[in-house]
């Protein structure tokens, strides 16, 4: 019965966009997804306004805006696999990164579970992805997608088709294209360095500094690659009928307090979404201040084509009248080799994040040891060189229990936890982190099975110093 309202409501939505038009002309619209990553929101359109990001910010202009838009983790396959069906990762237990990678170690979904793109797929709908699957889960990419695989972030094509390019006719499809982000090494006028505002909990150091510019430019990058994009819509006569999203899977790898980590540098992201062909659906030019979930994009891609929301998905559609969250979860789990468990609660006002193995350290052997910047990290914090707000982060060991106070310390580098006059808003902020634990049964509470911490560890071999590989058998 839910399935059926919604439906009627997703078709009431279509319906506006579509009356004025001839039954001979009435069209599904496509729905792109431009996905980039390890890109926080450097952008002008959110506030960043030396690092000038035009097309970006008349999508935002063109369309809305959401300006407190947080993914269900701050690493890339997490993320992705949560939205892939609409679902926060530790629901179906696809929190670990990069799990399935051997035929041992493979997570099956539940045989009702389908996702996005076979639910676009199977409504007729041409599919494709330019970039990395990355899924934590066992699939069949031809049951995904129509389009050819390709590994590689998108390059650019240079005036070559683009994927939607191959579907039949005006046939509507569903597409993924993927930037490379922060990751990239394209070529930009790099930003002045005195220009760039380096946050708190950062030491100021040139190497800290450099990378921070090189994000401000990648967002540039990315700008430049999402007008190639639009262009090439509009050159293929298939812009005012494509609902565009942009967003990216988690924020900026600079080696500390961001990417990995559950605070608002690793799970707050830019999320744009325009439909020129019906800008009264999107309330144009409308910044919203919600809190959403990435998950809620899966579900509103459905809900703006018209499609069912299915059961399982726990993303909401954004264009919902009804729409609201009080509270957004945030999961990390194994990165990699490091394992960890972390929950983070984030709040209009406060953000509570609960660490279940105290005894490691956030800075625990990782994959970016021999980055540049954590080893200058490391020896600023060896040297006395870091205040209170950069060091805490190099402990040895961890408090249970972190809360900010994001009016206050916006940056989240002052744990409020043990001051009194916080007590009640901690106690209700444990109370939703436990209250959706039990109710999603999030399945990092359990140990990761044997066959894939197995895999893990031939991957990184003597890296895997965690005390769960020590068990293997």
């Amino acid at each position: 019965m839910k399935a059926l309202i919604q439906q009627a409501a997703n078709l009431a939505i279509i319906f506006c966009a579509i009356t004025a038009l001839p039954a001979s002309e009435v069209r599904s619209p496509n729905v792109l997804w431009i996905y980039a990553e390890d890109q926080s929101p450097l952008l002008s359109c959110y506030g960043v306004g030396v690092n000038v990001t035009p097309v970006i910010d008349q999508l935002a202009a063109d369309g809305v805006r959401f300006a407190n838009a947080f993914m269900p983790a701050p690493v890339c396959s997490a993320t992705r696999s949560g939205l892939m069906v609409g679902a926060m990762p530790t629901t179906f237990g696809l929190h670990n990164h990069r799990s399935s990678r051997t035929a041992d170690s493979m997570i099956p979904l539940p045989a009702e579970v389908k996702t996005v793109p076979e639910l676009f797929k199977q409504a007729g709908y041409y599919t494709f992805n330019v970039g990395k699957d990355d899924y934590n889960f066992e699939y069949d990419r031809e049951a995904l997608y129509d389009g050819p695989y390709s590994l590689r972030f998108w390059q650019g094509h240079k005036g070559a088709a683009i994927d939607w390019n191959a579907r039949r006719g005006d046939q509507p499809f569903f597409g993924q294209i993927q930037l490379a982000g922060g990751k990239h090494g394209g070529k930009i006028e790099p930003i002045d360095l005195s220009m760039v505002e380096l946050p708190p909990y950062y030491p100021e150091h040139p190497v800290i500094r450099k990378g921070w510019a090189r994000h401000y430019d990648t967002a540039r990058i990315m700008d430049r690659e999402v007008g190639e994009i639009i262009a090439r819509l509009k050159k293929d006569g298939l812009l005012e009928n494509t609902i565009v999203f942009v967003f990216s899977d988690h924020g900026f790898n600079n080696g500390l307090r961001d990417k990995q980590f559950c605070y608002d540098g690793g799970l707050h992201v830019p999320l744009i979404v325009t439909w020129y062909g019906n800008p009264e659906a999107l309330r144009s030019g409308d910044a919203r201040l919600d809190l959403v979930n990435g998950i809620d994009i899966s579900a509103t891609s459905l809900a703006l084509a018209g499609l069912p929301i299915p059961e399982y998905m726990e993303g909401e559609n954004l264009f919902d009248p009804e729409y609201h969250r009080d509270f957004v979860i945030g999961v990390r789990d194994r990165c990699d080799f490091t394992i960890d468990r972390i929950r983070t609660v984030r709040t209009e006002r406060f953000r509570y994040v609960r660490n279940f193995m105290t005894d490691r350290p956030y800075m625990q052997p990782q994959y970016r040891d021999g980055k540049s910047y954590t080893k200058v990290l490391k020896q600023l914090y060896a040297e006395g060189k870091m205040n209170e707000q950069q060091a805490w982060f190099f402990a040895e060991e961890r408090p249970e229990h972190e809360f900010y106070d994001l009016e206050k310390d916006p940056h989240q580098t002052v744990n409020v936890a043990a001051n009194a006059d916080y007590a009640d808003e901690l106690k209700r902020h444990q109370q939703i982190l436990n209250d959706w634990i039990i109710k999603t049964d999030d399945k990092g509470q359990y140990s990761e099975g044997q066959a894939s911490l197995t895999a893990t560890k031939k991957r990184w071999k003597e890296k895997c110093v965690n005390p769960e590989y020590q068990d293997l058998k």
